[in-house]
């Protein structure tokens, strides 16, 4: 029996146009961006009926879709926090301070790296390289990146990110 029904209709278009890049025969090459797309459609996450609907919309075995999703960071097997925050702690930005922006977002958040706030608005995570190294420290929230980070910096992304304006301006 099939799944499919459990990718909504727009989440297959969005698929579908990724589709028309590759050889017919080819479809399993779409997965990375299906599972991205799929995983928006989740609420930020992959439940393994999602990534098994992904694999039949696709063709492809189940378990090489599983094997994708759980390789790269990039996806999320269980629910998180709304707003995915990655904080680069590599070489450039070590030298540069993100272990104070990673203490600072775990007394800002109230929970470790890896974990979802109280109010399941943001999860932080500890991650290799961004590719900002000029700009560091970084960190990517969603899809932006923010540089040249400070404490007091960190605090008006996240008011701005949750709508809010900073220090109650």
């Amino acid at each position: 029996m099939s799944n499919i029904h459990l990718l909504s209709e727009d989440t297959r278009q969005k698929i579908d146009s990724w589709l028309k890049k590759y050889p017919e025969t080819q479809k399993q090459s779409a997965v990375i961006p299906a599972l991205h797309i799929a995983q928006e459609q989740n609420e930020g996450w992959l439940s393994k009926e999602i990534i098994a609907a992904v694999a039949n919309y696709l063709d492809m075995p189940e378990i090489a879709a599983y094997e994708v999703a759980t390789f790269y960071s990039m996806f999320d097997l269980e629910p998180i926090g709304k707003h995915k925050i990655n904080v680069c702690t590599n070489i450039s930005c070590m030298l540069r301070g993100s272990e104070k922006i990673m203490e600072h977002l775990k007394n800002k958040l109230g929970c470790n790296a890896g974990e979802t706030s109280a109010d399941g608005q943001f999860i932080f995570r500890e991650v290799e390289c961004l590719g900002a190294c000029i700009g560091a420290p970084m960190m990517q929230v969603g899809k932006n990146y923010y540089e040249n980070l400070t404490p007091e910096r960190v605090d008006e992304i996240l008011a701005q990110v949750k709508g809010e304006q900073p220090n109650g301006k």
